[in-house]
């Protein structure tokens, strides 16, 4: 099995880009996905170039915080921020999206870095509207898509994905209150009969800025214990798991 750990949300906060960085060299992440409107980018690119090897994809963002963009009015409340994620679906337009996340993915090149991938915070990505827009973005930009949380790659469930590059299996169980290290190797054995394999996480320490900005903050630590527990670092060594990042499979370099 050839096996991504995506850290999701880096640029959350450097709590979180610590964290990330510290599941990376001495855990099995091996992958992360940056935010374009968040409080600590700079933090974290700066962090990125001393771990040059951590892939690095764009975590596209439309429920969170405010749009880069100006002018995309179906996609904020009156305040300015982003509609919920239960709102996406009943306000936002195409045009309005499409504009946001070509932003996003301009501000991401303009560090000078090419995106390992495309995934997207609260996996707005496979909202109906917002999944035309991304696929037609992954094909424009030539990168792969997170497969979401559906899970396998079947072509009769998944046409939609016909043409765009990602993994035969996606798992977002890792994910919760009641983590253990036994429930991420129960997620491993599941996946290993697949050849390529995307886990998602999101393992953090714990700031002000995250309490502040997410509802899913203390679990962070835990999942950042997990990942670096010795039990999944001998698992992965054990079954000859083979640790990537999406430029293992579709090279961008």
């Amino acid at each position: 099995m050839k096996l991504i750990v995506n850290a999701d949300d880096f640029g959350l906060s450097k709590g979180v880009n610590i964290g990330i960085i510290e599941a990376f060299k001495n855990g099995i992440v091996t992958s992360a996905t940056l935010m374009m409107n968040t409080p600590e980018i700079e933090h974290g690119l700066a962090l990125l170039k001393e771990n040059a090897t951590l892939g690095m994809g764009i975590h596209l963002v439309a429920t969170t915080g405010r749009p880069i963009c100006n002018n995309v009015p179906s996609l904020i409340q009156e305040n300015g921020q982003f509609h919920g994620i239960l709102e996406v679906a009943k306000h936002a337009n195409v045009e309005d999206i499409r504009k946001e996340f070509i932003c996003q993915i301009e501000k991401f090149l303009s560090f000078g870095i090419l995106p390992t991938h495309i995934d997207s915070h609260h996996h707005i990505h496979m909202e109906k509207q917002v999944l035309s827009v991304v696929l037609e973005l992954a094909k424009q930009y030539d990168l792969p898509l997170r497969l979401g949380h559906k899970g396998h790659k079947d072509i009769l469930e998944r046409i939609e994905y016909k043409g765009i590059k990602t993994t035969e299996y996606f798992s977002a169980g890792f994910y919760g209150q009641d983590l253990t290290s036994e429930k991420l190797i129960d997620i491993l054995n599941l996946a290993k009969q697949y050849d390529t394999v995307e886990i998602m996480t999101h393992p953090a320490y714990v700031d002000q800025t995250l309490l502040n900005i997410s509802r899913y903050a203390l679990p962070r630590c835990k999942e950042l214990e997990i990942l670096t527990d010795s039990k999944i670092l001998s698992y992965v060594e054990q079954h000859k798991v083979e640790l990537i990042n999406y430029n293992h499979i579709y090279n961008n370099t």
